[in-house]
């Protein structure tokens, strides 16, 4: 019994000790362990390591990673809608026959480089024949009507005919006169010039009306042709439209000669820049949006009619005033930077080999391919952009581990 009489001593003085701690309401101090590398006292390594996701090398040489900055722009407030690339309409034309008629000849192929006037296909028409022969027959009477008139005049000169004849010659020759213009205008109103297919007075050229490219043809031999149905398209394609639909409520606040950046699924990672040229005036009562107009270069003709675009174009600010608002500068980050975790959006940013930050950051407005960050990165970072997602799911494995933990 006495041999454990001092450590039982020594325990009471510990109890006691810890009694009078409390009643001055302190908190009994502990000894604390030296702090881990990337720890503080206060603890913040406990919660960098928990936002910390670290991959080993053979993980690392499999997951392709790539990174890019988190880039400032200074621009003014942007709207972003769907459109579709179309043909500028001041080059563009689809060629229908002036008149009915069966195709004998085509005489340009696709993708083939026009002038205007050059001919693109060659018909017969029976109606065009019948017009040229009026023509024909109606010169040649105002021919022989101009003759008898002529030597009537002649004749009356020398009082050999009365000056009524040469009244009649007149008249017939007004008269002749009047049926040339008469098939003239016939001919005119199947919009086929009376010299156009040579000798053979039923035959006509297809000409195309504006300089471009034979996008598309529709014309094939032996076909009877009306005109109703074009046989040709032509379009100079060194220059596009998008044609943007914008909600009425943006619309209002846009201006001509406002720029826009166009993207394109079909060139993933170009942005062309255009500007908006016209902004329609009427709103589509069923999607209530207005057609708006962006005018793009396209110099190398990789921008095809058809294509759809992810467009955002600048738009004035509404202020309080009505006034415009001074352009603000933001930060943005490709779309695919960005990864949702539950409840938050994270960037995962690189700290060296195998090892990756989970950062939240306040997610702002999605400007096509990128996204703008009001919170939580600064300009200049790196983040990672391939790779993002399966940084999630190894983020998304963390969390389900400590919910379960937790519960």
């Amino acid at each position: 019994m006495t041999r454990h009489r001092p450590a039982v001593l020594v325990a009471i003085v510990v109890v006691l000790a810890a009694l009078a701690t409390a009643c001055r309401g302190e908190a009994p101090r502990q000894e604390s362990a030296p702090a881990e590398p990337g720890q503080t006292e206060s603890g913040d390594g406990h919660e960098e390591e928990e936002n910390a996701i670290h991959l080993d090398a053979d993980v690392m040489r499999d997951l392709r990673i790539s990174t890019a900055p988190v880039v400032e722009r200074t621009d003014a407030e942007a709207v972003a809608v769907l459109g579709e690339i179309v043909p500028d309409q001041t080059r563009y034309a689809e060629v229908a026959p002036p008149t009915g008629g069966q195709i004998v000849r085509v005489m340009v192929e696709l993708d083939r480089r026009v002038e205007r006037g050059t001919p693109l296909a060659e018909l017969r028409s029976a109606e065009l024949g019948r017009a040229r022969a009026d023509i024909i027959g109606a010169s040649a009477r105002r021919e022989l009507a101009q003759q008898t008139l002529d030597r009537r005049r002649t004749l009356a000169a020398e009082r050999i005919v009365a000056a009524r004849e040469v009244q009649e010659a007149e008249a017939a020759l007004q008269a002749a006169e009047a049926d040339v213009r008469a098939a003239q205008a016939g001919l005119r109103a199947l919009g086929v010039g009376d010299d156009d297919g040579g000798d053979d007075t039923s035959l006509f050229h297809v000409r195309s009306p504006v300089a471009g490219r034979v996008i598309e043809r529709r014309a094939v031999l032996g076909q009877f042709a009306d005109t109703s149905a074009p046989l040709f398209v032509v379009a100079d394609l060194a220059r596009v439209w998008v044609i943007a639909q914008v909600f009425e409520r943006d619309a209002v606040n846009l201006e001509a000669g406002r720029i826009a950046h166009v993207t394109l699924a079909a060139l993933p990672g170009q942005e062309i820049d255009g500007r908006v040229t016209h902004i329609g005036r009427q709103v589509d009562p069923g999607s209530r949006t207005v057609p708006v107009r962006i005018e793009l270069p396209n110099p190398s003709g990789v921008l095809r009619p058809g294509m759809s675009a992810n467009v955002r174009i600048e738009i004035r600010p509404a202020g309080p005033s009505g006034s415009q608002d001074v352009a603000r500068a933001t930060l943005v980050v490709p779309a695919a930077a960005l990864q949702r975790v539950g409840e938050r959006w994270l960037a995962f940013v690189p700290k060296g080999v195998g090892e990756f930050e989970m950062r939240p950051v306040g997610r702002g407005r999605d400007l096509g391919t990128t996204v703008e960050v009001v919170s939580g990165l600064d300009a200049g970072e790196m983040v990672v952009v391939e790779g993002a997602f399966l940084l999630k799911a190894e983020a998304e494995k963390r969390r389900g581990g400590a919910d379960e933990h937790g519960h």
